[in-house]
C-alpha cells in the first residue's frame, strides 16, 4: 500500500516538474521577445531596478503561499541569470551575423573531461550552430589551430582564483593574430578519480595537469609520500588511470570528465580554496561588434616608455576617463631584459565614446599598444535585495 502511494506522488511530481519545464520554455520565449524590443529601441540589456522590484514582488508571493524567501531568491537569480546572458547572445548575433556559423569548430585543451572541454560545451551551449570539439596537446598548439583556419575558436584558461594567471597563456596572446571575442567563468571542483574504489591512504601515485597539482597543494601536502606525475591536460590524466586500471593510482579532476572516462570519484574540493573558478577567454581570427547595450570588457596589451611613472601616467588615462580596470598583469618581453609588456582588463566598450578618447591617448604615449578584443561581459551578478523591503505584513 505505501509504495502504491509512494508511486502515485512521484507520478503527480513528474507531471509537476514538467509543466514547470513547460512554463520555464515560455518564460524564455517572452524575454526573447523583450530582447528584440530592446534590439529596437536602443535600450540596455539589464535594469536592475526592475530586477529588484520583481525579485521582492516574488519574494512577498513566495512567503504568502508558504516558500521560503532564501529559495525563491536563489530561484530567481539563476532565472534572470539565464535571461540576461540568452539576451546578451541575441543582442551580440544581430551585430555580428557574419559570425553566426552552421558549425563551430572549438579547439581546445585536452580531450572529452578535462576543465577546457567542459567550458567549451557551457560557452557555446548558448551560440547557434553545431560544436565540432577540437581537442589539443598545448596552448601553442590551440593558437596554431586556430590561426590556420583548422579551427573557428578557441577556448583557454587565463586565471583561477587559486593558482593565479596562467602565464603561458598570456605569453601566447603577445603573439598571437587572434581577437578575444568572449568569456566565461567556469567552476572549478577538483576530485580524486579511481577506477575502483580504494582507500586514500593507499594511493602512491597521482596524475593531473600542473596547473591542478599548484591549486590543490595543501591537499597533496596531507598525502604525504605520494609520486606526481604532470599531463598535458586533466584528460589525458584520466585515461592514464583508466588505461592503468591500479588502485595504487588516481587522477585529480572533475567528478563528470571522470565519468566520461569509466573513473569514480572517492573525494572532492580538493583546492587550497574551496570556491575555486577558473575564468576562460574565447578567442577567433576576427574581432566581433559588441552593442553597447551589452556590458563589455576590453583586453589591451601595451609596453610604456622606460621612465618613472611611465605606467601610472598610462593608468591615469583611465581613471581619467571613467574607466574600471579589473585586471592588471605583467609578463616579460622576449628578447628585451628587465622590460615587460602589461595586459589590462577594463570594464567599456571600443565603440563608447570615453573608451576611443582614453585608447586614443594609451597609442601615442606607448612604445607599443594592441587591443587584444572587446567581448561581452559573462559573469551576471545578482541583484541584490534589502531583508526589510521583502517583509509581509502580518
Amino acid at each position: 500500500m505505501a509504495n502504491e502511494e509512494l508511486a502515485a506522488l512521484r507520478v503527480a511530481i513528474t507531471e509537476t516538474d514538467n509543466e514547470l519545464l513547460s512554463i520555464i520554455a515560455k518564460r524564455q520565449q517572452l524575454t526573447n521577445q523583450v530582447a528584440e524590443t530592446k534590439i529596437k529601441h536602443q535600450i540596455q540589456v539589464r535594469d536592475q531596478a526592475r530586477e529588484e522590484q520583481l525579485l521582492i514582488r516574488l519574494i512577498k508571493k513566495g512567503q504568502e503561499i508558504g516558500l521560503d524567501p532564501h529559495f525563491v531568491t536563489k530561484l530567481f537569480h539563476v532565472i534572470i541569470e539565464d535571461s540576461v546572458l540568452n539576451q546578451q547572445s541575441l543582442l551580440a548575433q544581430r551585430a555580428n551575423p557574419d559570425a553566426s556559423l552552421p558549425i563551430n569548430r572549438v579547439a581546445f585543451l585536452g580531450e572529452k573531461g578535462s576543465y577546457s572541454y567542459l567550458a567549451t560545451q557551457k560557452y557555446f551551449a548558448r551560440r547557434s550552430g553545431k560544436l565540432v570539439e577540437m581537442g589539443c596537446k598545448s596552448f601553442a598548439d590551440i593558437i596554431a589551430t586556430v590561426e590556420s583556419s583548422e579551427a573557428d575558436f578557441a577556448v583557454l584558461p587565463i586565471e583561477n582564483t587559486s593558482s593565479g594567471s596562467i602565464n603561458e597563456v598570456y605569453d601566447q596572446l603577445q603573439h598571437t593574430r587572434l581577437s578575444i571575442v568572449g568569456e566565461l567563468t567556469h567552476e572549478i571542483n577538483h576530485a580524486l578519480l579511481v577506477h575502483q574504489d580504494v582507500e586514500v591512504g593507499k594511493i602512491k601515485t597521482l596524475y593531473a595537469h600542473p596547473q591542478v597539482f599548484a591549486q590543490c597543494s595543501h591537499f597533496l601536502a596531507e598525502l604525504g609520500n605520494v609520486e606526481v606525475k604532470p599531463c598535458d591536460s586533466t584528460s589525458a590524466a584520466m585515461l592514464i588511470v583508466n588505461e592503468l586500471k591500479s588502485p595504487e593510482v588516481a587522477a585529480i579532476g572533475s567528478e563528470g570528465g571522470g565519468k566520461l572516462h569509466g573513473l569514480r570519484a572517492i573525494q572532492s574540493k580538493l583546492a587550497n580554496q574551496k570556491e575555486n573558478h577558473s575564468r576562460f577567454i574565447v578567442v577567433a581570427r576576427n574581432p566581433i561588434k559588441v552593442p553597447l547595450q551589452v556590458p563589455a570588457k576590453t583586453t589591451m596589451i601595451m609596453s610604456t616608455v622606460q621612465t618613472p611613472g611611465a605606467l601610472v601616467d598610462a593608468l591615469t588615462v583611465l581613471k581619467e576617463n571613467g574607466i574600471a580596470m579589473t585586471k592588471l598583469e605583467s609578463r616579460p618581453i622576449n628578447g628585451n631584459p628587465w622590460e615587460e609588456m602589461f595586459y589590462v582588463d577594463v570594464e567599456g566598450n571600443i565603440e563608447d565614446g570615453p573608451m576611443q578618447k582614453a585608447l586614443d591617448a594609451l597609442r601615442s604615449m606607448t612604445r607599443y599598444f594592441k587591443v587584444l578584443g572587446c567581448y561581452p561581459v559573462e559573469e551576471v551578478s545578482p541583484t541584490r535585495v534589502s531583508v526589510a523591503s521583502t517583509l509581509t505584513d502580518k
